[in-house]
């Protein structure tokens, strides 16, 4: 995630909001903010020199925003979204996402919910409607009881995936019963037990219009977004009390936490450490740091993976709006989990005392360059950069923002951030795989 100036400039622009209490914000010379009077908030960035354009609706609700016996409603909802509205039936939604010709899908979080699709420019105003019109699903029972199936075969499918076994106990393991240690998809139980009023109360509670941001990019005309923003999401309801409490998540334990997988033939490896959470000062560094660390030419590359220790190691920055942590990993063959360990710790304690080059920071400085400079020229890749930025902030950043902060890191920097959060303690060590490890 990237991060950036930290303030919020807002501006007009000559549009006249329809609607008493609308307001139309200038954020800068590419950024417009529009607020509908029920709350919907409504932000454009138009893209000189493309000719498609994305939009995306933001529902700040997500697998953290659940209570115990509802676990899952969130993804379960993404789904119901797609089976039919008041207007629309399944296929005709899917149908209509091809007449268009819409690059689209939707995706679940531990903190938010995002639907989204990507068309030529003349096609926008009916790429809203049609994400709008989804925003307000019929959710009848009997798809309700069809889709459940299907959940549950996703549940069933994801204990396949060896990565989503290590993430899944990574978070039960930091967070406990804490809302963001459960699994987005659910648990089997949760999901068999769940009632159909259950999902349309979660929805009628989260789905409200203030809880909600329709954002677009690309080769747009803001003043015809926020129009049509006020055709199709005008009539939404506000509601004063969508918020979960989550409390704040606990301390990070230390020791040893082990995961039995027998029906895998690789062991990972990871210690965890606290790090910043999202929109911290410090964040362009820790994304400079997990790329020196652990990307390609970085010191566990070259100095565990191309030794033929393990397969893969490096380090993953893990991050919500009120906690953070560093993930430093390894994995590989089972019976060489002691060099693998032993290695990873050697290469954290090198970076703590010695720091890394200038000639390494300057390397990821022009790769993350490059990256952004392509970045900025797709507006479904500017698109999610918008909904990070929203989320981690509370503002969307320049393409250019993005690239001067990137570009100002220095290895004092990075020094700087590790001197604040060391990686070469004890930490919590999970041992994930078909070797009961350490013994």
């Amino acid at each position: 995630m990237d991060m950036g100036v930290r303030r919020r400039i807002l501006i007009a622009r000559g549009f006249i909001p329809t609607g008493a209490g609308a307001t139309i914000r200038r954020m800068n010379s590419e950024f417009l903010e529009h607020e509908l009077p029920n709350g919907l908030r409504v932000v454009c960035e138009r893209i000189p020199r493309v000719r498609s354009a994305a939009a995306a609706l933001l529902v700040r609700t997500g697998a953290r925003h659940e209570t115990p016996p509802e676990h899952g409603v969130s993804h379960f909802l993404e789904h119901m979204c797609f089976k039919g509205t008041h207007t629309r039936s399944c296929a005709d939604i899917n149908v209509r996402f091809d007449e268009l010709g819409s690059i689209y899908n939707a995706f679940t979080g531990k903190e938010h919910t995002v639907y989204y699709g990507w068309v030529p420019a003349d096609r926008l105003d009916p790429q809203i409607e049609l994400l709008a019109d989804m925003m307000r699903p019929s959710l009848p029972e009997p798809d309700f009881q069809t889709e459940r199936n299907v959940i549950l075969e996703e549940i069933a499918m994801s204990a396949d995936a060896f990565d989503r076994n290590v993430w899944n106990f990574l978070h039960e393991q930091v967070f406990g019963t804490h809302t963001l240690g459960h699994e987005i998809l659910g648990e089997k139980e949760t999901i068999e037990a769940l009632p159909h009023q259950r999902l349309v109360d979660y929805y009628e509670r989260r789905y409200a219009a203030n809880n909600i941001c329709l954002i677009a990019t690309g080769a747009i005309d803001p003043q015809d977004v926020f129009a049509t923003a006020g055709r199709y999401c005008e009539s939404w309801q506000r509601n004063a009390t969508n918020g979960v409490p989550t409390g704040d998540p606990p301390a990070l334990p230390t020791g040893v936490r082990k995961l039995p997988l027998e029906r895998f033939k690789q062991q990972s490896l990871v210690l965890v450490y606290p790090a910043p959470p999202q929109g911290d000062p410090d964040e362009d560094a820790i994304d400079a740091f997990t790329s020196l660390f652990g990307g390609g030419n970085s010191r566990c590359f070259w100095n565990i993976v191309q030794k033929g220790i393990c397969t893969q190691a490096g380090a993953v920055w893990i991050a919500y709006h009120d906690c953070g942590y560093l993930a430093l990993y390894a994995d590989g063959e089972p019976g060489r989990c002691e060099e693998m360990l032993a290695a990873l710790r050697d290469e954290a304690r090198k970076v703590m005392r010695d720091g890394f080059r200038a000639d390494e920071v300057e390397r990821v400085r022009n790769q993350r360059r490059t990256q952004l400079s392509l970045e900025s020229e797709s507006p479904r890749t500017r698109l999610m950069q918008i909904v990070d930025d929203i989320e981690t902030h509370g503002y969307p950043r320049t393409a250019a923002s993005r690239l001067s902060a990137a570009a100002a890191v220095t290895e004092r920097d990075i020094a700087a951030l590790l001197e604040r959060y060391p990686i070469d303690g004890e930490g919590l060590l999970l041992s994930c795989g078909p070797r009961d490890w350490p013994e």
